[in-house]
């Protein structure tokens, strides 16, 4: 139910955004490759130490399971004293993650950190095979894995009575609005808010930008090593369930999916994977406050394919600023850090949940 201390979960003043939250690149680090690369490998990630997380496992209803990372850590300096509400109690921040990312990917370390200091819950649910060990059932993860958002979700309000929001980066942002357009008015009754940072919302237009140019020869074979090993750990749970010699042949995300990822999850093939998951034509079904974040230099996003407000409803905003990279939004000095980007989206999510609620800034 919501608090009649919330903003009113959709206005007009929304749709203009507040993307000058977001601290510019510095000048040491141009370019969106440069951007994209340095952050993930080299950027600071967190305050202080390293997040710990305690993992939950949850059986899903076809006997598979999810692995759930929650955030271990005590409440660091003034938050941890008198006057915050009881850990259920406090807002809980829910990462999902983008493709074969988990919690210990630098955004979910990074988001982590900007969740201890606001005194905030945090859980990253990772998708199928995400976790360190393969899961069990004839099946994977996908873009469009609205369902399975849907059934996460609803592990997680059984275990927390305190107001949720959700942050879905990359792929996990399209498969997140997916859910929240499927949802319809039901959404609000699950989450308070929702962030989509750097999420392919026209699968076609990222697909192919990441198969193309230098992007065929940097991040192509670098997702393609993981998901193929995990494609033929399935195929020998599940000998005969995709064409083995065509997936060993796939040379790129298009192929991969159309052989592997599409059947596997009910598409004809993979132009039907990606028009059908995609969450750009649904955008003004949201009835809920959505964030959509998208770097004009994103390597793996077409600017070309973004949506203008008028393509969206009134309860989206567009934060669509000129540099950042794909997940990188580097600052700082050298070797910089990347706590901008989860301290601006949190801020823009607290503002969407009741004042006594959404902790310090």
């Amino acid at each position: 139910m919501r608090s009649a201390s919330r903003p009113p979960p959709c206005t007009e003043a929304d749709q203009a955004g507040h993307a000058g939250l977001l601290p510019g690149p510095p000048r040491w680090l141009p370019g969106g490759q440069a951007q994209t690369i340095w952050p993930a490998l080299c950027s600071r990630r967190h305050l202080g130490p390293a997040p710990r997380f305690r993992r939950e496992r949850w059986t899903t209803p076809d006997g598979d399971f999810i692995d759930a990372d929650w955030l271990a850590d005590p409440l660091p300096g003034p938050l941890s004293g008198a006057g915050l509400p009881a850990p259920g109690d406090r807002p809980l921040l829910v990462l999902f993650h983008g493709l074969e990312g988990s919690s210990h990917s630098h955004y979910a370390q990074a988001f982590a950190d900007a969740a201890r200091r606001r005194g905030w819950g945090y859980v990253v649910p990772h998708f199928r095979g995400c976790s360190g060990e393969i899961n069990l059932a004839p099946r994977a993860y996908h873009s469009g894995d609205h369902a399975e958002i849907g059934w996460m979700l609803a592990q997680l309000r059984q275990r927390h009575r305190g107001p949720v929001v959700t942050v879905g980066v990359s792929l996990g942002g399209n498969a997140l609005l997916r859910w929240a357009q499927e949802a319809g008015e039901s959404a609000a009754q699950q989450v308070a808010a929702v962030a989509a940072v750097c999420s392919p919302i026209d699968l076609t237009a990222g697909g192919r930008r990441i198969g193309a140019g230098l992007n065929r020869w940097i991040y192509t074979p670098m997702f393609l090593r993981t998901m193929r090993a995990k494609a033929l750990a399935k195929w020998q749970q599940h000998p005969g369930l995709f064409d083995r010699e065509r997936l060993l042949a796939a040379r790129s995300i298009e192929a991969f999916d159309d052989v592997f990822t599409a059947p596997l999850h009910g598409f004809a093939g993979v132009a039907d994977y990606w028009r059908r998951a995609s969450a750009k034509p649904h955008l003004a079904r949201l009835r809920l406050p959505a964030l959509l974040l998208n770097p004009l230099n994103d390597p793996f996003v077409p600017a070309a394919c973004l949506p203008a407000p008028q393509e969206v409803g009134p309860c989206v905003t567009l934060w669509q600023p000129a540099g950042g990279g794909h997940v990188g939004f580097p600052s700082g000095r050298f070797p910089g850090h990347v706590l901008g980007l989860p301290a601006a989206v949190t801020g823009w999510l607290a503002g969407h949940l009741p004042a006594e609620r959404a902790g310090p800034g």
